[in-house]
């Protein structure tokens, strides 16, 4: 995204209206009531009562409560907008905050898909407000660590990530098709492009479940990503492997042309130099003193507004971890390789064809290849 609207006035706190009041709703409620930069002044749910009483339970009052960000935004002066609604109303709530004129912070999935995506990133240029979403696994304090050890050690040919765990989630989880990768592999995904600093441009992905499953969908799945310069990244994770779990963030290993890196997702990583040169690469320029996980977001999310620097979760370069679990459930379904532009470019001709909008229609006409507006 070339450019978007910043605050006039950096001096104050950013006054923000949270959308959806359920679980991970009080959770956000928390950060935004202890956040000395942000203030918040309203809640938005369609069940009034449900977000009274998750004011009530928090202690937080002096907040206007509604049933939908128009509503509310007349009658506070709010400057922006926090999405922490069902994923299914990402796309409806974001459109209609940012044709209000207010950036958006969004929990993930940023849409259901692609097509969605590329709609939300058109608004946001129609608009010219900040669209962006919340990947918070960037900002564990020891990822950032990773990631300066991941670049110390030359030219990275292959990155893993081994994810073992045995939730017990009932609900939709349990009979979605592919609850690891729709649900859960985003996450390692987005950790990938972050990592490597770059886009993949096809994968390889199986998908399948071991007989003691007790999903509906497939639990366990391999995927092999290809980025433009060789570099390979490889998935392998279950959601029904019991015993010696990996940690939530995966278990992660890096092998370049100078050494090797680990992370086990929690502690802080480990590097080594070849043996006829074993030294230790130093990690530099990490922020110790940084917040983490949704308050990480939330910084980058309030600093993005005040400077005007493009966040790492911005919509634009946030559709292409949405779009490695699109290509990688099309790879599962059709036991091919498939090519991320692929699914770029037929999402974005869905987009088209299913925008409601005039104006949001005619930017995405105006894109001509998704692949080349978005830059592979």
């Amino acid at each position: 995204m070339s450019g978007f609207a910043t605050l006039p006035d950096s001096s104050t706190p950013v006054r923000v209206i949270q959308v959806g009041a359920g679980g991970m709703g009080k959770v956000w409620l928390e950060l935004l009531v202890a956040a000395a930069d942000v203030d918040l002044v309203g809640l938005v749910d369609l069940d009034v009562d449900l977000a009274r009483r998750a004011l009530t339970e928090l202690g937080i009052d002096g907040v206007i409560v509604g049933t939908s960000v128009t509503d509310v935004a007349a009658q506070v002066d709010a400057q922006a907008v926090v999405n922490v609604t069902v994923p299914v109303a990402h796309h409806p709530v974001t459109t209609e905050a940012l044709f209000l004129g207010l950036p958006v912070l969004s929990e993930k999935p940023i849409a259901p898909t692609v097509a969605q995506a590329l709609s939300l990133a058109a608004a946001a240029e129609t608009t010219g407000r900040l669209l962006m979403t919340s990947q918070s696994r960037r900002y564990y304090r020891s990822l950032q660590e990773f990631r300066q050890q991941v670049r110390s050690i030359g030219q990275v040919g292959i990155l893993t990530t081994e994810f073992f765990v045995a939730p017990r989630f009932g609900g939709f989880r349990d009979e979605m098709p592919y609850p690891l990768l729709v649900d859960m592999a985003i996450h390692p995904f987005d950790v990938a492009r972050y990592l490597l600093g770059a886009n993949p441009v096809s994968v390889y992905c199986e998908s399948f479940s071991p007989p003691w499953s007790w999903y509906a969908g497939d639990a366990a799945t391999t995927a092999i990503f290809e980025f433009a310069d060789g570099t390979r990244y490889t998935f392998t994770g279950s959601w029904c492997s019991g015993g010696l779990e990996t940690s939530w963030n995966g278990s992660w290993r890096a092998s370049g042309s100078d050494g090797t890196a680990t992370w086990n997702g929690e502690d802080s990583p480990l590097a080594a130099g070849f043996a006829e040169n074993a030294t230790t690469p130093a990690i530099v320029g990490t922020d110790a003193a940084g917040p983490e996980v949704i308050a990480g977001a939330l910084a980058e999310f309030v600093a993005a507004l005040r400077t005007g620097e493009s966040p790492s979760g911005e919509v634009h370069s946030n559709v292409f971890s949405l779009a490695m679990v699109e290509a990688a459930v099309r790879s599962a379904e059709t036991g091919a390789r498939v090519a991320i532009a692929e699914v770029l470019e037929s999402a974005l001709v869905s987009a088209i064809v299913h925008e409601r909008r005039a104006d949001v229609r005619s930017c995405l006409e105006s894109w001509g290849s998704a692949a080349g507006h978005l830059g592979t």
